[in-house]
């Protein structure tokens, strides 16, 4: 009998659908997992929305996710340390190890990289919102068992915003200010204080995430929907040494720049809108900032694992709601309300 895969596939903008793809046998060198958990992230929004993410475009159908975790359902390959039944959470990451970037040691910008449920190349390497889906044994990380797959699986985000922090540098004794209160900008907070920062300031539109934000500990929480007054004030009274651009917004870069300091950093983390943006690059010379960007992340996805696993950052605080996989289409949605969630994830049943 042929073994097939309920996928959450996109077609094209706001067209997702729950399709089922046949599975031929498991390649050789190749895994294969059954879905346990997933995180709906900002970048599956975009693709559903636009079907688009900054400059990756959607060409063909595309199964989103890489924010996942299950367990081992079939081996075809020599993997030490991985056995059938094995619950795993998935670095979405595959990259060659042989180019330049990767003998650097710097695998997120290996130059053939491919990205579970992306379109940044093509074909697209496709996601993991299905049932069944395939990975090669490095991508399998082992999770103990007394850590739930929906927390497993929040490890690539988590990962993300450690990645973020590690590029701005020694942060200890710094205050940082971050535009974009979601789950990124939520978890490089997070992944700010345990760095030793010594405040910290949120600014976004939205009230629910900052709110979401101030019980995280931020210690100012700013929204710029009626205009910039109060974060210049903020800004002229206490300088930002650090700026992490999360929101991905030409405006949220524009702030970044105007609010840091003389001589201070800002990471990019967002992704911007594809093609040329306006923002005031003089500044950056004028004030001579140091500016960053920060792509995904290389180590730091097992140690987002082990920091999950050993309680040093709970990632379920970020969770507002769970939805099965076979209704992902509606779970999109939902998670683009952001009056009603925060974080999003999907559960096998």
């Amino acid at each position: 009998m042929t073994a097939s895969a309920l996928a959450a596939t996109l077609f094209g903008p706001e067209d997702l659908r729950m399709i089922e793809h046949p599975l031929g046998p498991l390649a050789p060198g190749m895994v294969r997992i059954r879905f346990g958990a997933a995180g709906i992230c900002g970048s599956d929004m975009h693709y559903f929305r636009h079907a688009r993410t900054g400059d990756f475009v959607v060409k063909d159908p595309l199964i989103l996710g890489h924010e996942i975790a299950g367990e081992v359902a079939e081996i075809n390959a020599d993997a030490p340390g991985l056995k059938v039944g094995q619950r795993v959470a998935v670095n979405p990451s595959r990259w060659c190890g042989h180019c330049a970037r990767c003998r650097e040691g710097g695998a997120n910008l290996c130059e053939n990289i491919y990205f579970m449920g992306s379109a940044s190349k093509y074909p697209h390497m496709q996601g993991g919102f299905a049932t069944l889906f395939d990975a090669v044994p490095a991508q399998c990380v082992p999770v103990p068992d007394h850590v739930p797959l929906k927390a497993a699986a929040l490890a690539e985000p988590l990962a993300v915003c450690l990645h973020a922090v590690r590029r701005a540098g020694d942060i200890a004794g710094k205050r940082i200010v971050l535009f974009g209160s979601g789950p990124i900008g939520l978890l490089t907070l997070l992944a700010a204080k345990r760095a030793g920062i010594a405040s910290s300031a949120m600014v976004d539109i939205a009230p629910a995430p900052l709110a979401f934000a101030a019980r995280l500990g931020a210690d100012d929480i700013v929204d710029v929907s009626g205009g910039d007054d109060g974060l210049k004030d903020l800004a002229a009274r206490n300088p930002f040494d650090v700026a992490f651009e999360v929101s991905g917004t030409a405006a949220g870069l524009a702030s970044a720049i105007a609010t840091v300091r003389r001589g201070g950093t800002i990471v990019q983390i967002g992704n911007l809108p594809g093609g040329s943006i306006p923002v005031p690059a003089n500044a950056i010379m004028a004030k001579e900032i140091d500016f960053r960007g920060s792509f995904r992340f290389d180590r730091e996805f097992d140690e987002a694992i082990a920091l999950i696993a050993d309680g040093g950052v709970d990632v379920l605080q970020l969770v507002t709601a769970e939805r099965p996989l076979a209704e992902a289409p509606d779970a999109l949605r939902l998670a683009l309300d952001r009056s009603r969630s925060v974080k999003v994830v999907l559960t096998a049943n």
